[in-house]
């Protein structure tokens, strides 16, 4: 793990966000900074903007009503691909490269000189293949692989690892 790439965990988790860049500024603020290339999915009431790493997922009530956003995830687990561009060339030009794998005492290590990751309760179908953990001041959340499950965890990711982060937007319950 390079100590730029753990860098980036680390602003992400205790400021909750990316290059600056908040869940719930607009698609237009993010092309400014992280550029055009990414892949859109969604439909009436859920959109979100696929960036490689990174994904900015918006939502709302109704189809005339205006996006609003409501989280980022950190696709951690895609770095196993050993891909060298799915940090997209933002992330690289800030942080460097990036590790095919991030483990979760580094970064638990890390947040202990502030604020550390607490244990979040865990959806059922999530136990005991994924292990949930919050900031307490960001709200983030940090999702790690608690034990191999053929068909529930990557096969290429080993318990310990990351298996992504999620950035809630400040309005988000």
């Amino acid at each position: 793990m390079t100590p730029y790439s753990l860098a980036f965990y680390l602003d992400a988790v205790t400021t909750g966000t990316v290059l600056g860049l908040r869940p719930d500024d607009s698609p237009e603020r993010v092309e400014k900074v992280l550029g055009t290339e990414c892949g859109e999915n969604g439909g009436r009431d859920i959109m979100w903007r696929d960036y490689g790493l990174l994904e900015f997922h918006r939502h709302r009530s109704h189809a005339a009503d205006p996006w609003s956003g409501h989280h980022v995830s950190l696709q951690v687990h895609r770095l196993a691909r050993r891909d060298r561009t799915l940090a997209g060339s933002a992330l690289r030009a800030r942080y460097g490269r990036f590790a095919p794998r991030l483990r979760a005492h580094k970064l638990h290590r890390l947040l202990e000189r502030g604020a550390p990751l607490v244990p979040a309760p865990e959806a059922p179908p999530n136990t005991p293949y994924f292990r949930t953990y919050e900031h307490p001041a960001s709200r983030a959340t940090v999702t790690v692989i608690g034990t191999y499950g053929k068909y529930s965890t990557p096969r290429n990711l080993r318990p310990g690892d990351v298996y992504a982060i999620h950035l809630p937007a400040a309005d988000t319950p």
